[in-house]
């Protein structure tokens, strides 16, 4: 098992995501909208066309040592990703989804000290596909492992170890709904 060491980019928020093997979690790189959107959001630089590096793990495995209270959750639609964010700088740190059971944390790989634990990119998500729509590398393979991820902390019960829900299953901060038009606008930059 390897320690990660996870910060915002001014170093407020802080803490480390274990990563046991790089086959124990998904390293791909998502184009979709909404990871561009969030992005430019909250004025980071713009991902296009490279996309956005992600490290699929479960929350068990994040540990935020320092400044939780300067996160916050961005959503971009009622239904959307919990992207959590650090206040202080802006930085993206960690999508998952809205109840802890479903035990998914998609970790900003530009957050993490050191990428080389994470194995190689397995998977790219929602590439623009020549004459329209969108294509994805991997889908079955980072699809399983994702499922599997969350069964296993479920029958395992690490899912209630999360640094991002409370015991009731409550997102600690506020949540942020932007506006459906400035997503929108984000989307067309």
């Amino acid at each position: 098992m390897t320690r990660v060491a996870l910060s915002c980019t001014c170093g407020t928020v802080a803490g480390h995501v274990t990563v046991a093997a790089p086959d124990a979690g998904n390293h791909v790189v998502c184009h979709c909208l909404d990871c561009r959107a969030a992005e430019l959001y909250l004025s980071q630089p713009d991902p296009e066309p490279d996309g956005v590096t992600i490290w699929q793990t479960t929350p068990d495995c994040v540990r935020i040592e320092q400044g939780a209270d300067r996160l916050a959750i961005l959503r971009l639609s009622p239904k959307g990703l919990y992207r959590w964010h650090a206040t202080c700088c802006g930085a993206p740190m960690v999508n998952t989804l809205r109840h802890p059971r479903l035990a998914f944390a998609g970790i900003c790989a530009a957050r993490l000290a050191d990428r080389a634990p994470l194995g190689p990119v397995i998977g790219h998500a929602f590439m623009d596909k020549p004459g329209g729509g969108y294509r994805h590398t991997g889908f079955n393979r980072i699809g399983l492992r994702i499922l599997q991820m969350m069964l296993r902390a479920n029958l395992a019960g690490t899912w209630r170890d999360t640094p991002f829900f409370d015991a009731a299953g409550q997102p600690r901060p506020e949540i942020t709904l932007i506006p459906r038009e400035t997503r929108a606008g984000l989307a067309r930059q």
